[in-house]
């Protein structure tokens, strides 16, 4: 999509189409995973099926609320992030053979190290007590957690999350479709960890996922509990710092 910057009705547009594709990707893909995936794999795990409490009436439409508010600052950062592409000072390219292609699936696990790095120490910053009534709580308010949860956060968390991205780009090389690939990955990796409900496998392979890779339990202790598991893809930042509870066998 071509943009004349020095046009406001073309960049307000531009704005207003973002934020639009953000907000119903949002609502499709939660909507569908909350409703239909979780009737489908609700014999797994998450406490909220096992101590068999439903979500308090209101959750959900505060959720949307929120995340709205999020859909927007996203969509703010995404036009800044397009319009550093534009004029040419972003690390990203659209030229396959620019670099190796094994480099195509490096660059999207260091751009997923690098955001989960950034977000492990923010949110254990956010867990300090002045930072967590201001910026955090508004998450932690739901205490049983949906796919909806997945973008329901206080504005100001919003912003501090979204600002890894701009110097992400513009150092990190990644190819335009890498950067979707991420992008996808952050937006499901968000909908599995806060849907309640756990979709590894059982069995030797699930056991190796979910000691590298955080699921709906791992998360959902992280919920329960306040003071550990912090992670946002891996569990290696917990593991280095001695901040990942083991889950209870009774919950797998």
């Amino acid at each position: 999509m071509s943009i004349n910057f020095l046009e406001p009705l073309q960049v307000l547009l531009f704005f207003l189409i973002t934020f639009a594709i953000i907000l119903i990707r949002y609502l499709v893909l939660a909507g569908g995973y909350h409703y239909a995936l979780y009737s489908l794999f609700r014999h797994k795990i998450a406490h909220r099926i096992l101590d068999n409490k439903p979500l308090p009436p209101k959750q959900i439409r505060k959720e949307i609320y929120w995340s709205t508010l999020s859909a927007f600052i996203f969509s703010i950062f995404g036009v800044g992030i397009y319009t550093l592409w534009y004029y040419g000072y972003t690390a990203i390219y659209s030229t396959i053979d620019a670099y190796p292609l094994w480099y195509f699936f490096v660059s999207i696990f260091l751009a997923l190290f690098i955001q989960d790095t950034y977000y492990y120490w923010l949110h254990r910053w956010m867990h300090s007590p002045k930072v967590y009534r201001r910026l955090h709580k508004v998450h932690h308010n739901s205490v049983h957690t949906s796919a909806f949860t997945s973008f329901s956060f206080h504005p100001s968390e919003t912003i501090a999350q979204a600002l890894i991205f701009p110097p992400l780009i513009l150092l990190l090389p990644l190819h335009i479709y890498a950067l979707l690939i991420m992008l996808g990955l952050m937006t499901l990796s968000a909908l599995i960890n806060h849907a309640g409900v756990e979709v590894f496998p059982s069995g030797r392979l699930g056991r190796w996922m979910s000691k590298w890779i955080i699921g709906a339990t791992h998360h959902d202790q992280h919920h329960r509990k306040f003071t550990a598991n912090f992670g946002l893809y891996f569990t290696f930042w917990d593991r280095w710092m001695g901040t990942e509870i083991e889950v209870n066998p009774k919950e797998k």
